[in-house]
């Protein structure tokens, strides 16, 4: 007695469902895998965009080739290592053996990633373009790194970079200043510079750090076009006026911004005699510790995931500094002039305290209120920025 032919199975279905209709940004072919490496950009790609079916032992043309028991037991360690050490973080994919008109293939389901974005061992952040991959753009990465608050913004990885973008003179005055121990080893050839710039977090897998390029980098701007200063001195009480008396766009690092822009600050703030005689000496209107410590505050701990510049203007009546960002987590302006602080940014918070009249402590706020009272601060959720104000006299 004949039996009637076994219907496919819905798993099936849909399998021979996605051959018939080719590659595209959720199904990927291949006959074999072999390399670690080209694997784990494509579980890459497909968990940075929205998951996928890679469909191995099926050729690119579409055809079902099948993998033989030496094969499959191959390819499932190779997955099984490739997923856990050769993506960083590790993924979890799902795999499957399936039957296809007698030829066995691996379905190997990726899921879309919790922890995006991923990056290969060697530093390549890919997603799906069509049926093909591509790296992913700065703004891309940078969006991402924000949603999933994995990584401080600091932390990010600058990957057109390398080590020699580094401004090394810079960086050895600043060694030599924080540790100076450190500092003779290095000169003397016992410790390697990429060593030392990767145990302070401003290298990584040969890139640099956003910390690392905007403390130390020979052109910041290169890497992080919007993070610069822009100094307005407006001939009025508001941006809608019709002229200004002067303005300057800051670039460098953050030494060279915050100098420079203290220096603008100097030039175009009043300057009062400080008593009544004839060649009395004369001091800036507004304290330059209060403005030395809030534009410190400003540069290093603004929202470096915001590609935006770092305002100062100057109008008749008040000065403005407006950082990018909102203040972080459950702070709050009461909560910052009584002292207390989280570290947006700790790589730069921790290396500023060698490299700008910085303390890093959390006392900077009480110290401005201290000096000048007047002083008020604005935390702007819908414009996802903060301000000081600073009445002039």
């Amino acid at each position: 007695m004949k039996h009637p032919p076994t219907s496919p199975s819905t798993q099936e279905h849909d399998i021979l469902d996605r051959i018939r209709n080719g590659e595209d940004s959720v199904t990927q072919f291949k006959q074999d895998i072999t390399d670690a490496n080209r694997l784990s950009e494509e579980l890459v790609a497909f968990s940075n965009a929205q998951g996928g079916v890679l469909l191995i032992g099926v050729a690119d043309n579409g055809s079902v080739v099948g993998l033989n028991d030496a094969q499959i037991h191959r390819i499932n360690q190779l997955i099984s290592s490739t997923a856990n050490e050769n993506i960083k973080p590790p993924i979890y994919p799902l795999t499957e053996i399936v039957n296809l008109h007698g030829q066995r293939i691996i379905t190997l389901h990726v899921r879309r990633g919790e922890s995006r974005p991923y990056q290969t061992s060697k530093g390549l952040y890919l997603t799906k373009s069509g049926s093909d991959k591509r790296k992913m753009s700065p703004d891309e990465l940078r969006r991402l790194f924000a949603e999933s608050e994995r990584l401080f913004a600091d932390e990010e990885v600058l990957l057109r970079s390398d080590i020699t973008d580094i401004n090394t003179e810079t960086f050895y005055a600043f060694l030599d200043a924080d540790n100076h121990d450190v500092y003779e080893e290095l000169k003397h050839g016992k410790l390697q510079l990429i060593t030392v710039l990767q145990n302070l977090d401003l290298l990584r897998d040969s890139h640099l750090t956003l910390a690392g390029n905007m403390i130390f980098g020979k052109t910041p701007q290169r890497f992080n076009p919007s993070f610069y200063v822009d100094c307005v001195h407006f001939d009025g009480n508001d941006v809608g006026v019709s002229s200004f008396i002067s303005k300057s766009t800051i670039k460098g690092s953050l030494r060279q911004q915050y100098e420079n822009t203290m220096h603008f600050l100097r030039n175009n703030l009043s300057r009062l005699p400080i008593n009544e005689d004839f060649n009395a000496q004369t001091q800036l209107e507004i304290d330059e510790h209060v403005l030395g410590e809030l534009l410190v505050n400003a540069l290093v701990h603004r929202d470096y995931h915001i590609p935006s510049s770092l305002k100062i203007f100057v109008f008749s009546d008040r000065l403005e500094i407006i950082s990018p960002g909102k203040l972080p987590n459950s702070l709050t302006v009461e909560k910052i002039k009584n002292g207390l602080s989280i570290h947006r940014n700790p790589i730069l918070n921790s290396i500023c305290r060698n490299v700008l009249p910085y303390s890093g402590y959390g006392s900077g706020i009480k110290r401005v209120l201290r000096l000048n009272p007047s002083v008020s601060f604005v935390n702007d959720t819908d414009k996802e920025q903060f301000q000081c104000l600073i009445p002039r006299r």
